[in-house]
């Protein structure tokens, strides 16, 4: 009876952990990105806020840090204008479907101890992620109609 409880516990705890494409995709995501590009799908060039922060001219060659044993990580803007301090978050990664290598991707700004002060965050489609380039993407509504921002990224 005893080893059928364990046996019963484990089949629980995989059946319940995350999912091996998961898990490969945490370990191609640790390190140091530089977020290289953010294009719309809008015709013009729009002022487009990213994730309540600033405009996008700031985040174009921005650093940003994954660490994934702890599903957190920091980011620090460019640009002249830009204020360059570091930015903190934690971030979830779930699949979406394992045979088109979709998967939401979830982003909760937060301070350097980790707590959220709105416990808000964003929601993102990782479209692609290799070893060297990662790509996001996000549906927002724009005059009634939705614009799909895209932000690539280049592993440093």
């Amino acid at each position: 009876m005893k080893k059928f409880a364990i046996l019963c516990l484990t089949l629980c705890f995989l059946a319940c952990g995350t999912s091996k494409t998961v898990r490969q995709s945490k370990k191609v995501i640790k390190g140091n990105w530089t977020l290289t590009s953010i294009k719309s799908s809008a015709i013009g060039d729009l002022k487009i806020t990213l994730l309540n922060d600033t405009e996008k001219t700031c985040f174009e060659n921005s650093t940003w840090q994954f660490i994934p044993n702890n599903n957190t990580g920091t980011y620090t803007l460019s640009g002249l204008t830009c204020e360059a301090k570091q930015r903190y978050f934690a971030f979830t990664i779930d699949e979406v479907d394992e045979d088109t290598g979709l998967y939401n991707f979830l982003l909760k700004p937060t301070n350097e101890k980790g707590r959220s002060e709105t416990n808000a965050g964003f929601r993102l489609e990782l479209t692609s992620l290799s070893e060297t380039a990662m790509q996001w993407q996000q549906v927002v509504t724009l005059d009634g109609k939705p614009i799909t921002i895209t932000m690539n990224f280049t592993k440093i």
